[in-house]
């Protein structure tokens, strides 16, 4: 029952809200002059729990509060600063409590609080939260105490006539012979008894507006008024839609940029890379080298990305790389020709050594030169062994020149058994023939 009353409660007060947050975009900034009445609760229990640290921390129950009225009187002297002053009415046994004097009769105390509330909002707003701090005293039971109230709480305003104040303090006391540290709980209405807010005359009518074309821009603030357009452009058309106006857009039908009119950004070479990103605006190039084209370091006509030697010049039937003279080749084929191996085995023989030598002479000479080497064998024997054999003599010869210094990246070896004669496998002679090392000689 209580959450559906509760709930009846918060609709009625948010509904309230909502017709009066309307009105209250008219009401004055600044709060007048207000009278109101509270119920207060009084707190003397959690404080003191609080300040002794050796009890458990705890609020007080309703049942713990002592209860009173209060009447308080409200002026805004800012749109966010108000001053009030209050008359609070308690009943509380001060003498047994608060004096440690036994005595159980009912007393009463009255006080006067003035203090000066800061406003988290203008005042013309329906949830206002804000902060208090003032000085108060008061007569209890034949005694004067004085105390220094600090408080938190939230006004609901309906519409600058009545206002619904809710707020909680805690009240630091300067005389704790006679009274200790309490909180006050209190929820209150103060009421407008001052001046009547102005009524509102709403403004006279606008006159009534031209608009020739039909574009939602007025005449008056339209630069192309018998033709439609834009309200970004003030009323004018823009066909390209790159936000330059046809009057003023010197390609108006292709999108463009401001800088350059209204046009594109202009490719002087037809590359299809426009000129600020072009490295070369004036010669054809490609995007991956900015516009330019693709380099050619030695300038032998054959670009880096197809010449397989771009720091030497070479002609392009050998793809960019210098050929490689008669002498060289003949000196290499001489040198495969004179290589030697014992009967059956990949162990070079001594006299093969110096025309290798020969072949290692040239390499140094030239760090461009490559060799690919082959061994072949006759068709004698099992085609297996025979691959073995072949690949084997193609590594000796490879590994000597590599004992020699030259580095392994320039030789490539390869065995290809029986596989490619170059004589008849049926005679002795072809067979010697087959028998044979070849090396091939480039520059890439």
């Amino acid at each position: 029952m209580k959450l559906k009353f509760g709930l009846l409660f918060f609709g009625v007060l948010m509904a309230s809200g909502l017709y009066a947050q309307s009105d209250l975009k008219s009401a004055p900034e600044k709060k007048g002059e207000l009278f109101g009445i509270h119920f207060n609760g009084l707190d003397f229990l959690t404080p003191q729990v609080w300040r002794n640290t050796s009890s458990t921390r705890k609020t007080a129950k309703i049942k713990d509060l002592d209860y009173g009225l209060g009447l308080s009187y409200w002026k805004g002297l800012s749109s966010r600063i108000d001053f009030t002053a209050r008359v609070n009415g308690i009943v509380h046994n001060y003498s047994a409590e608060d004096r440690s004097v036994a005595t159980t009769k009912t007393e009463f105390g009255i006080e006067l609080e003035p203090s000066i509330v800061a406003k988290a909002l203008k005042d013309n707003n329906f949830f206002n939260p804000f902060l208090s701090v003032g000085i108060g005293g008061g007569y209890y039971t034949g005694k004067f105490g004085a105390y220094v109230p600090t408080g938190v709480g939230v006004q609901v305003n309906f519409n600058s006539v009545t206002y619904l104040l809710v707020q909680a303090q805690y009240r630091w006391t300067l005389t704790e012979k006679y009274l200790k540290d309490n909180l006050m709980y209190s929820v209150g209405v103060a009421q407008n008894f001052g001046p009547e807010k102005p009524k509102v005359v709403p403004p006279p009518p606008p006159p009534p507006v031209l608009d020739r074309d039909g574009d939602g821009v007025n005449d008056v603030d339209d630069k192309c008024p018998d033709v439609p357009g834009l309200k970004s452009l003030q009323g004018c058309p823009d066909k390209d839609g790159d936000g330059i106006a046809d009057a003023d857009d010197k390609c108006p039908d292709v999108a463009g940029v401001a800088k350059y009119q209204g046009c594109p950004i202009p490719d002087t070479d037809g590359d299809g890379i426009n000129d600020e990103e072009d490295k070369c605006p004036n010669v054809k190039g490609v995007a991956r080298y900015q516009g330019c084209p693709v380099p050619d370091t030695d300038g032998d006509g054959v670009n880096d990305e197809e010449d397989k030697c771009p720091n030497r010049p070479g002609p392009a039937s050998n793809q960019g790389c210098p050929e490689i003279s008669k002498e060289v080749i003949q000196k290499v084929n001489y040198a495969a020709k004179n290589v030697f191996f014992a009967s059956g085995s990949f162990k070079l023989l001594p006299k093969s050594f110096k025309s290798l030598d020969e072949v290692v002479k040239l390499m140094k000479e030239d760090d461009l030169l490559r060799l690919q080497i082959d061994g072949h064998t006759d068709s004698q024997g099992n085609k297996e062994k025979n691959q073995t054999l072949s690949e084997n003599r193609a590594k000796a010869v490879m590994d000597y020149l590599v004992g020699k210094g030259i580095p392994d990246s320039r030789i490539k070896s390869a065995g290809y058994g029986d596989s490619k004669p170059i004589a008849d496998n049926k005679t002795a002679a072809g067979r010697a023939k087959n028998r044979r090392v070849e090396i091939s000689v480039s520059n890439f």
